[in-house]
């Protein structure tokens, strides 16, 4: 089932989400949505909290950062085409190598994309879907799809690592998202909806 995206201004994106357990109902059917959710809205990562839902939670496939086999390799992209996993209750234990800036763009901030800098190689322990524990160094784009996703689970959105100057310039366009005064091509939530909606 496709689920709706929450849009900026939702107080459920800027709140740290809980942790969940394994009796954790109707899991394996979220994770699912969440991965019809996100390939609908041609995401390489969808949390929990984009879609309301404030518990640590996110999934990943970054296969659209695979190399084209016509272009030179681009090194940040190695394994990245077989890079689809779901992370439960992540914790990032390490993050080590420069930082390095690349446009962002988020689901639930459509239309604005941004150069954030974030650390290369981070180690990542996490429970899988089956509940398998592990603990797993990533780099590269993989690397830094997890630090996106994981700041969502944190409460942070890829807009908070920006300048004030950036973040002023940016206000009346984090409005219209917030109002749903934007064109969108997938379903969204957009808070000042919820306000409006009689009781």
């Amino acid at each position: 089932m496709i689920l709706p995206i929450v849009a900026f201004g939702d107080p459920v994106l800027k709140k740290e989400a809980e942790e969940i357990d394994a009796n954790f109902a109707d899991l394996s059917q979220l994770i699912s949505d969440m991965f019809e959710t996100m390939y609908q809205a041609k995401g390489v990562g969808l949390a929990a909290p984009q879609i309301g839902k404030s518990i640590r939670l996110f999934i990943v496939d970054g296969s659209p950062f695979a190399d084209d086999p016509d272009d030179e390799p681009d090194p940040k992209a190695k394994g990245i085409e077989n890079f689809k996993k779901v992370f439960i209750n992540p914790i990032i234990e390490e993050q080590a190598g420069a930082e390095w800036a690349f446009q962002e763009g988020c689901l639930s901030i459509p239309g604005i994309r941004e150069n954030v800098s974030r650390k290369e190689r981070i180690l990542v322990s996490y429970y899988d879907e089956r509940w398998q524990l592990k603990e797993e160094w990533f780099e590269g784009y993989a690397a830094r799809i997890i630090q996106h996703e994981y700041d969502h689970v944190e409460g942070i959105l890829f807009t908070d690592h920006l300048s004030p100057l950036k973040k002023k310039l940016l206000l009346k366009r984090l409005g219209n998202i917030s109002q749903g005064a934007i064109s969108v091509d997938y379903k969204m939530s957009f808070p000042s909806a919820k306000k409006n909606r009689k009781p």
